[in-house]
């Protein structure tokens, strides 16, 4: 579970990296700010799950589903909210006609993360 964990988050933190520098040199001249913003908050959010997926690895080792179903939640919460946020931020240039039902996503897949920052809270109550 552990390797998981830290192979997820290094993935998920390199194509952080790689979304963040996209959207500051490529898209810049692409999207409108709002868009920009919207792309930069995704990326935002990413980085900010991929610290907590590597905070999850250090709990690895005591075998806790709690710790497990953290994981998922933030794995599936980050392509939910950071996901449907690119998708939204580059709807113009894409020119997807799917795109349009992509915003309800948005809070399913912030629901994700927020179920992830709660299992990992009962998680630590419950460790002795």
């Amino acid at each position: 579970m552990n390797k998981r964990i830290i192979l997820t988050a290094a993935f998920c933190g390199a194509l952080a990296v790689v979304f963040g520098a996209f959207g500051a040199h490529s898209l810049k001249a692409l999207i409108d700010t709002y868009s920009l913003t919207i792309w930069s908050k995704g990326v935002e959010y990413q980085f900010y799950h991929v610290f907590a997926l590597l905070f999850l690895s250090t709990f690895g080792r005591f075998r806790n589903k709690l710790v497990e179903w953290s994981y998922y939640c933030f794995t599936v919460g980050i392509v939910l909210f950071s996901g449907s946020l690119y998708f939204l931020a580059t709807r113009e240039i894409l020119q997807l006609s799917f795109v349009n039902f992509v915003g309800p996503i948005t809070p399913i897949g912030g629901l994700f993360l927020i179920a992830g920052w709660v299992l990992l809270f009962i998680a630590a109550l419950r460790h002795k």
